[in-house]
């Protein structure tokens, strides 16, 4: 009953009454004035079906549809004076077992530019790493009704989203026309939701995480390129994770039915990142790669993994008319991983299901109004990822006769934005 509640609220507030609402309205109602400075105000709002022809997909039962699949968000911000801005959102998902309607801080920061080449943030932040990755949340934004889930899983959505202190970024021309440079840095910590895919993932070993953060670092450096429409750029993130909770050791280990104290902790984790776009017109190209790296203890400390999964996709997106694009990609997600644990034997190549996931992608997204849009996605999937070791849309706990190697799938997703 608590669930159905705060997703009615959430389709009351984002649906009901912007939607009753003529434009000046909606104008005045996104930006009012508090102290004497302007306040703007935003939301979003998704929801989608999925069905697919075998195995249950991103912890729904989507093997005869599944209309799990919501989230919103709203944010406030401020420009406080010429230099200096301010702003927060809060964000409410639930995508089967992920989220779960729990809201949470999305984020938070106070903004400080000194220079076009050099400012200051600091706060809650999203993590800037790829093309996509601190606007992945605002579906709004994008032709795909899921982003490539190879480089963008939407069950680790938080893993990467965003840290807790300080980044320093900004933009540098170069000589002799050759473009800019952007750059990012940062530094801090973060705390990742135990709604998300690797918590429920652990439950399947019986494993309940609790608690699931750590210190991180990286950068960003983007160049836009003289050719117009052309940029390119590489990331790295560092982090050291430790996650905590409760063990049954009759689960995976064959010992005693009892609840005992439990954690695991990275002794290296680290994320590479290298991208493209180009934009012509209507015609817009992406492609990025994405090595992530994972040594870390188990069991509490009695075993060893290291999982090291390569991703990479292309897309294309192409603008038909004001209201309609297209879009497809192919997705690229191919795992290794070694493990101590008894009776855990890596697969001696990715050609085994389940250590890869090879996604093509065709959709089609129509802009109803300039707020209100629909996308209709097909997707053709062969693996399914990384097993019981690491998270990549397929889970034993809702596919418990088992999972086929093959999955076509249909998503339908609407939306609306202020």
């Amino acid at each position: 009953m608590y669930q159905r509640v705060k997703k009615t609220a959430w389709i009351v507030i984002l649906w009901g009454l912007p939607a009753g609402l003529s434009a000046q309205d909606l104008s005045q109602y996104t930006s009012f004035t508090i102290a004497g400075k302007s306040v703007q105000a935003h939301g979003f709002f998704s929801q989608g079906f999925v069905d697919t022809n075998q195995n249950n997909w991103l912890t729904m039962g989507t093997n005869g549809g599944s209309f799990a699949m919501t989230e919103g968000g709203i944010n406030l911000s401020s420009q406080l004076t010429d230099k200096f801005r301010v702003g927060a959102q809060v964000y409410d998902r639930d995508f089967g077992q992920l989220g779960k309607w729990h809201p949470e801080l999305d984020w938070a920061v106070a903004d400080y530019r000194f220079k076009p080449w050099f400012g200051v943030r600091g706060g809650k932040i999203k993590t800037t790493l790829g093309l996509f990755n601190d606007t992945q949340d605002m579906d709004f934004l994008h032709t795909f009704a899921l982003l490539p889930q190879s480089v963008y899983p939407t069950d680790m959505r938080d893993d990467t989203l965003s840290h807790t202190g300080g980044d320093v970024y900004g933009t540098v021309g170069l000589p002799i026309r050759l473009g800019s440079l952007s750059y990012t840095g940062y530094a801090g910590g973060t705390q990742k939701s135990i709604y998300g895919g690797y918590p429920y993932l652990l439950q399947v070993h019986g494993i309940y995480i609790n608690k699931s953060g750590g210190l991180t670092w990286g950068g960003d450096l983007r160049w836009n390129t003289p050719l117009k429409g052309l940029l390119a750029g590489a990331s790295y993130n560092d982090s050291d994770l430790r996650n905590t909770g409760t063990l049954n050791p009759s689960v995976a280990l064959g010992g005693p039915d009892v609840s005992v104290p439990y954690w695991e902790a990275s002794r290296r984790q680290f994320t590479q990142q290298f991208y493209g776009e180009y934009v012509l017109g209507n015609l817009r190209i992406d492609s990025e790669y994405r090595r992530f790296w994972r040594d870390f203890t188990i069991f509490n400390g009695q075993f060893e993994a290291t999982i090291n999964p390569n991703s990479w996709y292309t897309s294309v997106a192409y603008r038909v008319s004001k209201r309609l694009e297209l879009g497809a990609y192919y997705s690229h997600f191919a795992i290794y991983w070694i493990v101590t644990v008894p009776g855990q034997i890596e697969a001696p190549s990715v050609s085994s299901p389940d250590r890869h996931l090879y996604d093509k992608v065709v959709t089609a997204r129509v802009d109803v109004t300039r707020n209100v849009y629909v996308k209709v996605e097909g997707h053709f999937m062969d693996g399914y990822g990384g097993d019981a070791m690491y998270p990549d849309g397929f889970y034993w706990q809702v596919n418990p006769q088992g999972i086929k190697p093959n999955t076509n799938g249909l998503i339908v997703r609407t939306g609306y934005n202020f």
